[in-house]
């Protein structure tokens, strides 16, 4: 489906009376890493119905943020919430549980395991979650990524691409409430990357899950209808007066 003509840069901190309750927020986040702010009062609030893209330049500290929203490392300052719960004071293995069943994750480098095939790839968030597997979720996944007959291969044996929606199909195992995805394109020609984003777009409506872009591809603009920008571990807003760029 076309959204580009709605497209709208976004003051994620505004309240958003309308929209559902969010599933993902991150409130005043600050990471300081060897004496530097990374990340600099952060607050980002993410809705469940959100198709938002986090972008900025190199450096700017997003794969930071991807990496404290995803409860992979958390913030040295502020908190982050999942479904209205705060996440911060969690073991470690609290952490990861709430990773497996709310937050579906795909990484930049796909994080694949190569000796497991990428049917064995996609099923691992299912293996310690709570109640029965799903396998049949699964097959609906790979097919309609289009992968449906590369679930024996090895990673290896697979193109960038094709590691890409093994790894997007990983993320959406579990149904999660919000998925987030970093560079998702940044490996990828143009082509592919385009291609690769729509199935990303068409899963997400499938399940119904929030979706959070971390990129600094300025050709993912147009395909969101919410943006924000990261400048120097800031959210900024100020520059271009709502428009896109």
């Amino acid at each position: 489906m076309d959204r580009t003509a709605d497209t709208r840069e976004v003051d994620a901190t505004a309240p958003r009376t309308t929209d559902p309750e969010p599933v993902l927020r991150a409130e005043s986040v600050g990471v300081e890493r060897g004496g530097r702010r990374v990340l600099d009062g952060v607050t980002l609030s993410v809705p469940g119905d959100a198709r938002l893209l986090i972008r900025g330049p190199s450096g700017a500290g997003k794969t930071t943020l991807f990496r404290v929203l995803g409860l992979l490392e958390p913030p040295t300052t502020g908190e982050v919430y999942v479904e209205g719960e705060p996440t911060s004071s969690l073991r470690e293995g609290d952490r990861a549980a709430v990773r497996r069943e709310t937050v579906g994750i795909v990484f930049q480098d796909f994080q694949l395991v190569p000796d497991l095939t990428a049917r064995e790839n996609a099923a691992l968030p299912q293996e310690h979650v709570r109640g029965d597997r799903d396998p049949a979720w699964l097959d609906e996944l790979f097919d309609r990524l289009d992968i449906a007959g590369l679930a024996g291969q090895y990673p290896a044996t697979l193109s960038g691409g094709e590691r890409q929606r093994v790894a997007i199909a990983r993320a959406l195992a579990n149904r999660p409430a919000v998925v987030l995805a970093d560079e998702p394109t940044g490996q990828l020609d143009p082509d592919t990357a385009a291609r690769t984003l729509d199935l990303l777009f068409e899963a997400r409506e499938a399940t119904g899950t929030a979706l959070v872009v971390v990129s600094h591809d300025r050709s993912l603009v147009d395909r969101f209808e919410d943006r924000v920008r990261l400048v120097d571990g800031r959210l900024d807003r100020s520059t271009d007066g709502g428009r896109p760029g």
